[in-house]
């Protein structure tokens, strides 16, 4: 609120940045005098890019499929930088995947691995094509999924596995499996997944899966998501972990979510114009309307001691009941 009137006059030039939606995060009316620019993830093959010019400047020379280096280690050294040091083409490549297009990321992970590997010093005989056998220092994929976090090679929040833990997150806590939900839930958190899209995704399946077996369901997920919001990793974690193995456990009903399908059905298979709403359910706040008959024959259901005889469907669909389950 402070700067929306220097902005929109043109003394202030805001330039700002965020990791958060802006939609949610920043002022509305701010947001709408700027222009958002989304900065995506980098390629994979960008990440490669930027890993090779990192190893260049490191001097750190890349071995290719066609060269070839020994299981074991010979020795060790107390002077590690004597001996060259390599890593192999397909660390590279598996280090540019599993940085979810986080350069910091990747370039944090070569280093701790160059790192670890000269701390201990172990030397492989190599066998390299064009400059025959020689020792060195040797960083393979292993040594790269070990600089990185566990995080990354664990869970992959931007592709297929991120999809896979979540629908194997939702079918477990269907199937009422208490163990295999909170399993594919900690997969995900330590993982680096955020944990408001999991708390989403608790919100729909508590209405989905749940409904009306157990009203509180929603309750428990609406406040999962806002104790997420309040307190974030890793303090949230024993609260996504209370509501998944509550809904695990709850009775389970499709009635509602079925119902609904059975609605839309009926609206997208319609022919012609939808039928209007019967007048004596419109309101009429003006004399006009009442003339028209608006609210006309309407029973005020609370002023009645008996059940009131009164249809509520337009006059096509009276009698249909959307909650018997429909021939497919």
């Amino acid at each position: 609120d402070t700067f929306l009137p220097h902005v929109e006059c043109g003394t202030v030039t805001l330039i700002g940045a965020t990791t958060e939606n802006p939609s949610f995060q920043v002022n509305a009316a701010l947001l709408s005098r700027c222009r958002v620019i989304v900065l995506e993830k980098l390629s994979v093959e960008a990440m490669e890019a930027i890993l090779m010019r990192a190893v260049r400047s490191l001097g750190v020379q890349v071995l290719g499929q066609g060269d070839q280096h020994g299981s074991s280690a010979t020795g060790s050294s107390s002077e590690s930088s004597e001996f060259p040091v390599y890593i192999e083409e397909k660390a590279l490549n598996t280090l540019a995947y599993l940085c979810d297009g986080d350069a910091r990321t990747g370039l944090n992970g070569l280093q701790l691995a160059v790192q670890a590997r000269l701390a201990v010093g172990k030397t492989t005989p190599l066998n390299i094509t064009k400059g025959g056998s020689a020792d060195g220092i040797l960083i393979t994929e292993e040594h790269v999924k070990e600089g990185l976090q566990r995080s990354h090679i664990l869970y992959d929040r931007a592709g297929e596995e991120h999809y896979n833990c979540i629908s194997a997150l939702h079918k477990s806590m269907r199937g009422s499996d208490e163990n295999a939900s909170l399993y594919w839930l900690t997969r995900m958190l330590e993982g680096g997944e955020d944990p408001l899209y999991v708390a989403r995704r608790l919100v729909r399946f508590a209405s989905e899966d749940i409904g009306l077996a157990d009203p509180l369901a929603l309750t428990q997920a609406v406040a999962a998501y806002q104790g997420c919001h309040f307190i974030g990793m890793p303090e949230c974690e024993v609260i996504l972990a209370q509501c998944v193995v509550y809904f695990a456990r709850a009775p389970k009903s499709i009635e509602v979510y079925r119902a609904y399908g059975n609605v839309k059905e009926c609206l997208r298979t319609h022919m012609g114009p939808l039928p209007p709403v019967p007048l004596h359910l419109r309101n009429a706040p003006t004399r006009l309307m009442k003339n028209l008959g608006y609210g006309k024959g309407y029973k005020y259901n609370p002023m009645y001691k008996e059940p009131v005889e009164q249809d509520y469907l337009p006059e096509e669909l009276k009698g249909t009941d959307f909650f018997k389950e429909r021939k497919t």
